[in-house]
């Protein structure tokens, strides 16, 4: 797949070649002004009394720096779900196309694939949670637009083989996207230092994991400017807060909390494989690039309610494919852990 072959029209949904997108005022102006009487806004000072930058201007160019991508390659959206859902707008006529998801993975794939009436086929990953690019493309079939392929993988935590994945993006002519929401702990650069290489590989990251931002809802797709160009026309004029905005530059400022904080939690991972692995009733930990763990028990659902009952929330992954038995249990602060831990040890498989 290369620029010269790839055309994102070609795949876009054909009514939305004519579309004319939703423009404020204040897309059409150029420079500072004073008085601001085009958005019926109440006039009145306060913290966000006027509508926020509609293309998150200031916010991209700061994330441009740190990601080493130009901003017209940079989409933001309110958060990772929102550029799932239009990616899939953007592709896929309801009832006729399909996107395509390795399984297990993340459950917003198939849901926004649902709610727009998009069938979803499901490639199963190895027992490793491997991909099998050859299986993937085999299941690829006309109606398929988009495929899906989480690196860490969620739920098992795992990157990726990037030779399975860029051999997927080289076959595929629809849309590739990558998405990367737990890169920052896994020590690999991920695609991004790649993504001119292929005009059809979207990468998709966020601030709610390693930067903590996860309340103020921001996404991002990264990828040629033709597609984001595109995905800019199809959102909400205002889909990013001004507080999310403003927020999100001052916690990108603090490059080295985000460091420290990133160093700290794969510390505790790595710490909690130990732990966990000495646990009578944990059976194996799978290796993880992520900031959580999937572990296998000899009985999780005992275990899921028992922690429960001692205030402890982990994700029972007992029913997807590969993951009987399986817990998903995010890293959390070093007293968490320890808390963790000690309620684990506590635990009597013959009480469940």
């Amino acid at each position: 797949m290369n620029y010269t072959t790839f055309d994102i029209t070609r795949i876009i949904r054909p009514h939305l070649l004519t579309l004319k997108p939703y423009s404020t005022a204040r897309d059409e102006f150029q420079g500072v002004a004073d008085i601001f009487l085009d958005a019926n806004e109440n006039p009145y000072p306060s913290a966000y009394h006027r509508y926020p930058d509609p293309h998150q201007r200031k916010l991209k160019e700061k994330i441009s720096r740190l990601k080493n991508v130009s901003p017209e390659n940079i989409f933001i959206g309110n958060g990772s779900d929102e550029v799932i859902d239009l990616i899939i707008r953007l592709t896929c006529e309801p009832q006729q196309h399909s996107l395509l998801i390795t399984n297990p993975t993340y459950g917003m794939y198939e849901v926004s694939a649902q709610i727009n009436g998009i069938k979803t086929i499901r490639v199963p990953l190895t027992d490793t949670f491997e991909v099998d690019p050859e299986k993937v493309l085999s299941y690829v079939n006309p109606s398929v637009k988009v495929i899906f392929l989480c690196s860490p993988n969620n739920p098992s935590g795992n990157l990726l083989n990037k030779e399975a994945v860029r051999k997927v993006i080289d076959s595929f002519t629809g849309l590739v996207v990558v998405d990367e929401a737990y890169i920052d702990f896994s020590g690999d650069g991920g695609f991004l230092p790649e993504l001119n290489k292929w005009p059809n590989l979207v990468v998709m990251q966020t601030l709610s994991k390693a930067y903590a931002l996860a309340g103020l809802r921001i996404g991002l797709a990264m990828g040629n400017a033709d597609v984001i160009a595109w995905l800019n026309k199809i959102k909400p004029p205002y889909n990013v807060s001004s507080a999310a905005q403003e927020y999100a530059m001052k916690q990108l400022d603090d490059q080295s909390t985000f460091r420290k904080q990133v160093e700290e939690i794969i510390a505790e991972r790595n710490s909690m494989v130990t732990k966990l692995s000495g646990i009578k009733t944990v059976l194996y930990v799978y290796p993880s690039d992520a900031n959580f763990l999937l572990v296998r028990f000899t009985n999780a659902r005992a275990v899921y309610r028992h922690l429960l009952s001692n205030g402890i929330i982990v994700r029972d992954r007992s029913t997807v494919l590969h993951g009987d038995n399986c817990l998903r249990i995010t890293i959390g602060t070093p007293a968490e852990n320890k808390k963790l831990i000690e309620t684990l040890n506590k635990f009597e498989p013959t009480g469940s």
